[in-house]
């Protein structure tokens, strides 16, 4: 097994493939949105990641993110959890469901919840889309979590707020959204993120005593990763 703590300049298939079997306990991450080679929020324009192709076609991205998914499922203990951020997307016009690709994986969906963000996508040719998706994933129908926060199933800016790093990340999921799920799986020990970008997920596991591993092809966002962690 990979030593814990770290988080790996690699890609996340290559680097589960050195994790044993069941050896995680709780996954959480968020994968790139394959928004196409721009997309914009408000008046602001991003163009996309620069060592994920965000451009891919929708079939073989989706492709990658089952087998990605598949991956993550064979790593995870038996009795341990996945939570996958993501959102409805608009391409060429259709509306595109994750739930098109996390259907055809190895996993069950025990949850979806609801995070609306206050993205200023203000397109009016349709109501504005302004939520995003964390689906709870597991391997059995029994698989349980306790509900330490007390809390319904949508989470708005105020509960879950987005955050960047200073202005180098644009956008990150937020600490706060990794703090309530690990508190809901308080016998966690390790804690996995496979798309790390600025290792919210790897800092906030740390911060609450628990062990981690974390993947990310971006060397920059490596470095800023370790040194975020390294203040904790």
């Amino acid at each position: 097994m990979l030593e814990l703590n770290k988080i790996y300049n690699m890609d996340c298939l290559e680097g589960m493939k050195q994790l044993p079997d069941e050896s995680i306990d709780l996954i959480i991450t968020s994968p790139p949105y394959n928004l196409g080679k721009q997309h914009h929020t408000g008046n602001n324009r991003f163009k996309g990641y620069n060592e994920y192709h965000d451009d891919m076609p929708e079939e073989l991205y989706q492709h990658w993110q089952i087998e990605v998914l598949n991956e993550c499922h064979r790593v995870l203990k038996n009795n341990g959890s996945m939570w996958y951020n993501h959102k409805n997307r608009i391409r060429n016009g259709i509306q595109i469901t994750p739930y098109e690709w996390l259907l055809k994986t190895n996993f069950i969906i025990k949850q979806e919840i609801v995070w609306f963000n206050g993205s200023q996508n203000f397109d009016k040719c349709r109501f504005y889309p302004m939520t995003e998706r964390v689906y709870w994933l597991a391997k059995s129908p029994k698989t349980k979590m306790f509900n330490a926060i007390n809390h319904h199933d949508v989470f708005d800016a105020k509960d879950w707020p987005p955050v960047g790093t200073k202005g180098k990340f644009k956008r990150a999921f937020p600490e706060k959204m990794v703090e309530d799920i690990i508190s809901c799986f308080p016998n966690t020990q390790i804690v996995l993120d496979i798309f790390s970008g600025s290792g919210t997920t790897c800092a906030v596991a740390k911060r609450m005593g628990k062990q981690y591993i974390g993947f990310e092809l971006s060397k920059e966002y490596c470095q800023m990763a370790e040194e975020r962690i390294e203040q904790i």
